[in-house]
This record gives structure tokens, sequence and C-alpha cells, in this order.
């Protein structure tokens, strides 16, 4: 029997036959439907505005733990990602963040007497908790080495300049084949802009805690604010916070604008209007390197990767990571390769950026104007192989604050994910099979915490063995 109390509200997930209920005490995730009485309040999170941009984006399940292996696919010795693909729970009880002391960390038990769930305030954290130590073979040492990143100058592809056109082809068809990652310059993005999205990312995390949760992650969506993660996994948690939300510039109304007065209310309409067009500048900038790519690729038809994007739905999100009393054992964001097509990061000048190159960390140094782009999965799929999708993590210090924003651009939903035929046929066969970003992105979230083997395993998750190919697997 679950108790309905004041302030509690029902959610139908688009696209799912499932029921979401959430109180001030517990979030439950239903997949079968439950007689409840209608309770007319509605939280402000939840309301159309809010939810309709994002609505996509959603899935069921938070992510599942994944099976964790005896040494790291990094660092040295090389392994073979292990994926749990057991079927979600149909019932998840989930301790929600009104309750929470914001004077410090704080372990809620869900009424249901499972697991804690916790929230942390980094900034007050004297020591580092347990969970946020990182083996040392994971957090390895930063190589002295800094990548050779090239700086390319994207504005070549609207000045007629055929020379300087013909040299940010070279540069990012030799970045994209070997790690993935080279920054852009000439982006036509506004200075002040970029320093109002970093300033305004300043002001919402120094906010009280209690104040943040006000935009907490609802457990299986994307958007929202979440301290180190904590609510997906329970272990290697990552020294930051975030504030991530969804942007398509095809919607009638200002989605970001939306979501923050929905969210946070009336008076961080000017932050949402800030993020508005932060997010609409990165839409123009990534459909810009999409031309790079598609002349760095050789793809026949002009416009195809732009046209491909033309309607996506992309996720913003701010980060942010306080300065940490003990950097050595724990990392800012852990070792990983983005699911999504492209990122584009503005970084402040303190750094923290690095990228695994043969086998060493190496540190991606702030440009002061220029914007870092990395490959993800999506687009490696896209390219058939060809560019690739590399891990990269990011690093904390004891001294200073680091903010960064990143735009991952995204396909429409029920797009199909597959590189256009010059490519495939360039390195045939083929390397993956045709997919939806919903799938993907379905997979990323509830089945696999996402490494260089992340599309391999998607691709063994979607063509399952037979049952001749599992026996002689289990065989060997």
């Amino acid at each position: 029997m679950v108790e309905i109390v004041p302030g509690t509200f029902l959610t139908f997930l688009p696209g799912f036959a499932s029921l979401q209920i959430y109180s001030p005490s517990i979030v439950i995730s239903l997949s079968s439907p439950l007689q409840i009485p209608h309770h007319p309040r509605q939280s402000p999170a939840h309301s159309p505005a809010a939810s309709s941009h994002i609505s996509n984006l959603m899935v069921l399940q938070p992510a599942q733990q994944v099976t964790t292996l005896s040494h790291p696919p990094y660092c040295s010795a090389r392994s073979s990602a292990l994926m749990d693909t057991s079927p979600a729970p149909p019932l998840l009880l989930r301790p929600s963040a009104p309750s929470i002391d914001p004077s410090a960390a704080k372990a809620v038990i869900s009424k249901s007497g499972g697991a804690a769930a916790s929230v942390y305030d980094l900034r007050r954290e004297p020591n580092i908790p347990a969970p946020f130590v990182w083996p040392h073979a994971e957090a390895c040492p930063t190589t002295a080495e800094e990548l050779g990143v090239p700086v390319v100058d994207v504005g070549v592809l609207r000045n007629g300049d055929a020379a300087g056109l013909r040299r940010a082809v070279a540069q990012v068809a030799s970045a994209c084949t070997t790690h993935g990652f080279f920054q852009v310059s000439g982006h036509g993005v506004d200075e002040a802009l970029a320093r109002a999205a970093l300033e305004s990312a300043s002001s919402f995390f120094l906010l009280p805690l209690a104040e943040k949760q006000r935009a907490r992650r609802v457990p299986g969506t994307v958007s929202g604010y979440t301290s180190a993660h904590a609510d997906r996994f329970a272990s290697k948690l990552p020294w930051k916070e975030t504030l991530s939300f969804g942007f398509q510039d095809t919607a009638a109304a200002p989605v970001v604008v939306d979501y923050f007065t929905s969210t946070l209310g009336e008076d961080f309409e000017p932050m949402g209007r800030v993020y508005q067009e932060y997010c609409e500048k990165m839409k123009e900038l990534s459909l810009t390197i999409m031309e790079l790519l598609e002349l760095s690729l050789g793809v026949e038809k002009r416009g195809y990767y732009r046209e491909f994007f033309a309607d996506s739905s992309s996720i913003m999100r701010c980060n942010y990571y306080p300065p940490c009393p003990e950097p050595e054992r724990t990392l800012g964001t852990g070792p990983h390769c983005d699911p999504t097509a492209l990122t584009i990061l503005l970084q402040d000048d303190v750094g923290g950026l690095e990228v695994l190159v043969d086998g060493d960390w190496r540190p991606v140094r702030p440009v002061p104007g220029a914007m870092v782009i990395n490959i993800g999965d999506t687009f490696m799929a896209l390219s058939n192989g060809r560019y690739k999708s590399c891990l990269h993590r990011a690093v904390v210090n004891q001294r200073q604050e680091r903010r960064s924003l990143a735009f991952f651009l995204c396909p429409r939903a029920d797009r199909v994910v597959r590189p256009p035929p010059a490519v495939a046929a360039a390195a045939s066969p083929r390397r993956y099979p045709d997919f939806t970003w919903a799938d993907f992105m379905r997979f990323t979230q509830r089945h696999y915490r996402a490494d260089t083997r992340t599309l391999d395993a998607f691709t063994q998750w979607l063509s399952p063995p037979t049952p001749a190919q599992a026996t002689a697997q289990e065989a060997a």
C-alpha cells in the first residue's frame, strides 16, 4: 500500500506505458496502472511547458550498475567492459530531496527500507567521502605533455578563404582520426554571451543546496540538478555538480526560459534567457562544424549532416567543480566517451580536461576565445568508425573552482543513425547497425556506463547471440 500525502502528483512519461508518482517522501515508477485518486496540485518542474521539450529524452528507469572490472579498460591493461542486460525492476522506491539537510551530505533511506541515496554539498566537505574515492589505477596521474589539439578557424567556411578552408579540413581530419578533439576559433559566439553563461552557472551553483534541489533531477530523466550523480551510482562518484536541460529550437516557445521559470521560479527568467540565447548559438555552431566534418570525410551530398541535425534535440549541461581537499584521490568526471554526436565545451581558464592518448592522460589547455570540440559515439557511427570517440575525464584541484559548459548535439529521438553511402563504402563493411538515438540513449542510461566499447556493447544488445552462439561462448 502506498499512502498519498499532500504535495503528491502524478506524471505519465511520454512514450512509455508507465506512471510516475512523486511526493516529498518518495518517487515511485510503475510499469503497470495503479488506481490512485487524482490530486490537483502539480509541481512546477513537471508543468507541460517544462516537460514538453525533454519528453523524448526520458527513460523509465535509472541506470543499472555495471559489473566492476578487475582492471580498467585504460591506463595499462585493456579489457572488455561488461554490461548488465537484466530487465529493470518494475517498482523503484527512491528518496527525494526536500527532506535533506542542506548543511552537509546526508543519507536518506527510502520508505521501503532500501539502500540509501545521498546528496552531497561538496563545498562543505572537509574530507572526501568514501564513494568519491577512485582506484589509483583509474585515477592515473596526468602526464606533463599537453595534447596537441589544433585550433581550427571555422570562419573560413563563410569568408571565401579557399586556402584556409583546405587547412581547416586537413586539421579536422587529422584530429578526428587520432583522438577526436580539436578547438575552434572564428565561431561567432559573442564573448559577452559566453562570459554571462559561465557567470550564470556560478550564480546557480553558489546557491544554498536546498535552493538547487528545487531543480533536482527526477530519476530516469536527463534534465535537472544533481550532486555527483549520486542518484545513479553508488561508488566512484565525480567531484562535481551539474545542471542539465534540453534544447530544441523547433519548439514554439523558448523552451530553456520555460524550464528555468517553471522549475526555479520567475526570478530565474534572466538566467533562462541567457541560456536560451547561448543554446541557440551552440546549435548554429554545431551545424557549421557538421559542414566541416562533412568536407573532411568527403561526403558527396553537401549538407547531409547539417540536414540530419537540423531538427536535433540536444542537451545543455553546466558543470561546477568545487575545490577538493584531496584531488589526487578522486576525479571531477570519470573516464568516459560521450554517447552523443558532438560536444561543444566552453571552459574557464582553470583547466582540467584530459584525453587518453596512447595510454597517457594528456591535458587540453584552455585557449582564450576558443571552444573545445569532441566527437561522440553517435557521430563515430555516422562516420562508420573513421572518426574516433575517445576517453576523456576532468581532474580537480585543491585551490580553485572550475566551471565549464557542455552542449551535446543529439539527433531527433526517432532519427535512424546510419552513415551516408559514400562514407559507408569507403570503409566497408558497416561497423555498426542502424539504430535510433532514443534506443542508444536508453541503453547508456539504463545498462551501460559509457566507455570506449559502448557502441560495440550496444550492437550486441541490439542483436543478442543465438542460442547456439551463446552456448559456444559459454563453452569457450
